[in-house]
């Protein structure tokens, strides 16, 4: 099946964005160094800047020259500068606002020498990334073909005919490494440096080579490029201290001290708490807890049944691992249940609210985004974004904005109300069910990848899962009833309650690769029974 790379980010449209992303993934590994990568150009400083004030531990300067095989030829040929230009600007300008000392700076982009590296150091690098050069040493001779499976050295490809040619040992790679690192003590002797972290920021250590007479290079001033600020002695040039996150002022540290006999002794564990908007990512320390102790698996479901009420902050259940059932009486706000991966989050409005559920917002933007497992009932409409890129879990609510399901490759959802614009744009995967009250639903669905079908009535059919194994009228209203169940949803009652005249205003919405995948695989399974 097609896909799309490299992949949008549709959780990202400002820096505020960025730093919320960041906490999420704190969060979600509060010993992790949290990275983020950022292109050599124009301007570069001022984004690192963002991105440290964003709490970013780490941040990469890439060069143009690096070699990213699964992008656009466009982006490979037209975007970037050399990481020695971005490199300059980021150090400079982190300096300048006292902000060095708060991140590590790596460098890649084609680095390949001990002098590459000291070069590096001297404008502020404290880590170096070398890529493409280890793989020559391990045997690869630049086909640039990674993407067709036919390498012919055995690098990049599944092929086991073409693997068997694979000659690298990684004794090789260390070799080349010791080759690189006595390059760098040799030169830092010839400044008469002993230790490395002295060398990062020295840009009065380097300059240009005045043998180098040529027409093209007299106009050259690498003046802004040596710049080197002139502050106080306590502003660090390189990483000396470590970003405040403030994890200790999360809820979840409350939650992970109420939940401790289900993690230590797998016991069913209630909590009831207040909740507000300023109680961000919560659910998601717990879920490292649980992650931690139990993998992937987690622990059985509802094991820890959490019941809150209020408004919660962003990134609401961000990545709920299996075995936390989250319960909000109130509203959420952006990101709920990003990267849900196999817990069950429940949204519905308080018992006083007299407003129908099926026109009030409940959740905001970019819900459920890229979730895997598990499944989410929203008593109420999302906002934009609703679950796109979402690969595996189930999802009903009764309303979404623009842009719902966009990049969507697995998973079931169901809609109870109206839909925005641009519906399932670029859905290559899972299966949509979408309640057509007005008739118009056909207008803003985006049909570049899907086709609108009717929701099926009969058992088994050919592009319906094997582990589904029942038609979609089953599927389709054991999500409905289930919403019933969790949220006491008006919508979901009438529309049970008349099911067999409102089955017909729903429109499955399938999409064409996912359709041909299945039936292929119904055909093989089909010829193997046989």
């Amino acid at each position: 099946m097609g896909l799309i790379s490299p992949p949008p980010h549709h959780d990202i449209y400002s820096i505020e964005d960025l730093a919320q992303l960041i906490h999420d993934l704190k969060n979600a590994n509060p010993s992790a160094s949290i990275s983020v990568k950022l292109v050599s150009e124009t301007g570069v400083g001022t984004v690192a800047a963002g991105v440290a004030k964003a709490k970013s531990d780490h941040i990469v300067i890439a060069g143009h020259d690096g070699g990213t095989g699964a992008s656009p030829i466009s982006s490979i040929k037209h975007a970037g500068t050399p990481w020695e230009i971005g490199l300059a600007e980021t150090q400079q300008t982190l300096v300048l606002n006292r902000l060095r000392g708060r991140v590590t700076v790596q460098v890649d982009g084609q680095m390949k020498t001990g002098r590459d590296v000291v070069i590096g150091a001297l404008l502020g690098a404290d880590e170096f990334g070398f890529a493409t050069a280890p793989l020559v040493v391990e045997g690869c001779i630049m086909m640039r073909k990674c993407h067709l499976n036919t390498c012919p050295v055995g690098v990049a490809t599944q092929d086991p005919e073409l693997r068997k040619r694979f000659t690298g040992q990684p004794e090789h790679v260390v070799n080349y490494f010791f080759f690189v690192a006595e390059e760098v003590r040799e030169l830092m002797a010839s400044f008469g440096i002993r230790k490395f972290d002295d060398l990062i920021g020295r840009t009065d250590l380097l300059d240009t080579q005045a043998s180098i007479e040529h027409w093209k290079i007299q106009g050259l001033d690498f003046s802004k490029i040596f710049y080197q600020p002139n502050i106080e002695k306590e502003v660090s040039r390189r990483h000396s201290e470590e970003q405040s996150h403030g994890l200790e002022h999360a809820l979840d540290n409350e939650l992970i001290k109420l939940s401790k006999p289900a993690l230590e002794k797998r016991e069913k564990v209630t909590i009831n708490l207040p909740i507000q908007n300023t109680n961000r990512t919560v659910g998601t320390m717990l879920s490292h807890e649980i992650a931690k102790r139990y993998g992937h698996e987690g622990l059985p479901q509802d094991t820890i049944q959490i019941t809150l009420n209020g408004t919660a902050g962003q990134s609401f259940s961000a990545f709920l691992a299996q075995g936390i059932s989250m319960e909000l009486i109130g509203e959420g706000n952006d990101y709920v249940a990003k990267g849900l991966c196999g817990g069950r989050v429940v949204i519905k409005p308080p018992k006083a609210f007299k407003v129908k559920s099926h026109e009030n917002i409940i959740v905001g933007n970019t819900v459920m985004y890229g979730a895997t497992t598990g499944e989410s009932y929203f008593s109420g409409v999302a906002g934009e974004r609703f679950c796109v890129r979402n690969s595996g879990a189930s999802a009903v609510v009764e309303g979404v904005g623009n842009h719902g399901c966009e990049y969507m490759t697995g998973g079931t959802v169901v809609v109870l109300g109206n839909t925005g614009q641009n519906f399932a744009a670029g859905m290559s995967g899972g299966v949509a069910y979408v309640y057509d009250v007005d008739g118009l639903f056909a207008k803003r669905c985006n049909p570049s990848m899907v086709s609108l079908e009717k929701v099926e009535t009969q058992q088994v059919q050919a592009h319906v899962p094997q582990h589904l194994n029942q038609p979609d009228e089953v599927i389709l209203k054991t999500l409905i009833e289930k919403h019933h169940k969790y949220t006491d949803s008006e919508r979901a009652k009438f529309i049970l309650d008349n099911w067999d005249k409102e089955r017909a205003q729903f429109i499955k919405v399938m999409p064409n690769e996912y359709k041909r995948a299945l039936n292929e695989l119904h055909a093989s399974l089909t010829k193997e029974a046989a």
